[in-house]
């Protein structure tokens, strides 16, 4: 029996990993041309009050089904999220309050409304299982839950076998009995809602089969599906998403949008053929020439550039994407005008416009006031090793020494240089350049 296109799309993408029927696609199809509702759903873990890019395949592989027709639920757990999931985690993680879970679960409502392009509620269902969990007694979830699941079976699980095996953090009970909740939440979203599907990264198929597995102990003959995305890695075998600094956050108060454009920009040519492929919404066969073209011509930079724009106009907007671009090229360019024009489309020019938790390494751009520029100037030695692109003045002397430093363009020969308004010629912004690829644009105001 042939799929569907959008299966077809799906599967050739490498968007799922794992399905509980070959045929899945073609029921979803025979569903929605017989009109009737298609839902899946898919949990996201509240424990910050951001969203990060590692849960964009996640997002967009839902994104993709509502495309086809199938209705998203969102389900925030600000229940289970009081627990933690043990599944790829080597130590129990720390416990968060209500009071921090609803102001978490808040924060993940805007981003999923930009990311599914529609409104929570009409365009898809967002819902916090605290609100089924609430109020359901532990005697009753012995009862009507407990009962079905074998110990045994349980501790064949990937997730939970791999944490008895590590003698010295083991599992907790909590964390154990983790996978009842979810495979709860299934059974309350089947029941409530009629959802048929749950998705989820490939570390959660243990906990889908025993949501599937509990709803045909509940409801027999009943018909339920499951599906996984891939879990992502770069080419080096590093976590994506992850950075030097921590994770990728997707609110611009967390991590700023250029930051999130410099992160897909620098990604390894090795993996633009398989980011385009999961995380955009780019042609298949414009996929295949843009792989070419970076491969026969990696110097344009072809590929990366279109991961960076295609992911920053999804979780920001096109003309954020653009800005960034514009910024990056000014700054490869050394062209002050225009990093000046882009810096200013993305509020980096006056520190007041940018949140007070940012983390000021992760920006461009550096602030300095044009005081200091008085007397004698600033000493680049100083001004380099406080921008974040040296640990001590002594990496900066052998720098210069080597010619590795570059101030305006220009190298940097003098230890004792320092930065003045005469060598600024009026203007407030100047590049410092380590190497090729590290830089800072300076602003004093």
């Amino acid at each position: 029996m042939s799929q569907p296109q959008f299966w077809t799309d799906l599967e050739e993408r490498g968007v799922i990993f794992q399905k509980t029927s070959e045929s899945m696609g073609t029921w979803i199809d025979e569903q929605l041309s017989a009109r009737q509702s298609v839902k899946a759903y898919c949990g996201f873990d509240p424990t910050a009050a951001s969203l990060h890019v590692g849960n964009l395949l996640a997002i967009l592989g839902l994104r993709r089904l509502k495309n086809a027709g199938v209705l998203p639920i969102a389900v925030v757990g600000g229940a289970t999220g009081m627990i933690g999931d043990p599944s790829g985690k080597s130590q129990e993680r720390q416990l968060l309050g209500p009071d921090d879970i609803r102001r978490n679960v808040e924060g993940i409502r805007g981003q999923l409304e930009r990311l599914f392009e529609g409104s929570a509620g009409e365009d898809f269902l967002l819902v916090n299982n605290a609100e089924w969990f609430d109020g359901l007694t532990y005697i009753q979830f012995l009862r009507d839950v407990g009962k079905h699941f074998s110990v045994n079976a349980m501790m064949a699980k990937e997730s939970v076998r791999a944490r008895l095996e590590d003698r010295e953090q083991g599992i907790s009970y909590t964390e154990f009995s983790y996978m009842l909740l979810q495979a709860y939440d299934f059974l309350h979203l089947y029941e409530s809602l009629g959802c048929q599907i749950q998705c989820g990264g490939s570390d959660q198929w243990g906990n889908i089969t025993a949501g599937i597995d509990l709803i045909h102990h509940k409801h027999h003959g009943s018909i339920a599906h499951g599906c996984t995305f891939p879990l992502l890695t770069t080419s080096s075998g590093q976590k994506f998403g992850k950075s030097e600094r921590g994770a990728i956050y997707l609110d611009p108060k967390r991590t700023h949008p250029y930051f999130l454009f410099k992160y897909f920009f620098d990604t390894s040519d090795a993996d633009i053929d398989r980011y385009l492929k999961l995380l955009t919404f780019v042609s298949m066969e414009e996929i295949i020439a843009i792989a070419k073209e970076t491969t026969n011509s990696p110097e344009k930079r072809v590929g990366p550039k279109r991961i960076a724009l295609e992911l920053t106009s999804i979780v920001h907007s096109p003309a954020i994407a653009l800005a960034c671009e514009g910024l990056e090229r000014s700054m490869h360019e050394d062209d002050v005008d225009s990093f000046e024009t882009h810096a200013d489309e993305l509020g980096l020019l006056d520190p007041a416009t940018l949140p007070t938790d940012l983390d000021p390494t992760t920006l461009p751009v550096a602030h300095r006031a044009w005081a200091e520029l008085d007397g004698g100037g600033l000493p680049i030695i100083d001004l380099a090793v406080d921008i974040g692109l040296f640990q001590s003045k002594s990496e900066v002397r052998r720098e210069i020494q080597s010619g590795g430093l570059r101030v305006g363009g220009q190298p940097v020969s003098d230890v004792g240089a320092a930065i003045t308004k005469e060598s600024l010629a009026g203007r407030r912004v100047v590049q410092v350049k380590r190497g090729k690829r590290q830089k800072r644009m300076v602003v004093f105001r």
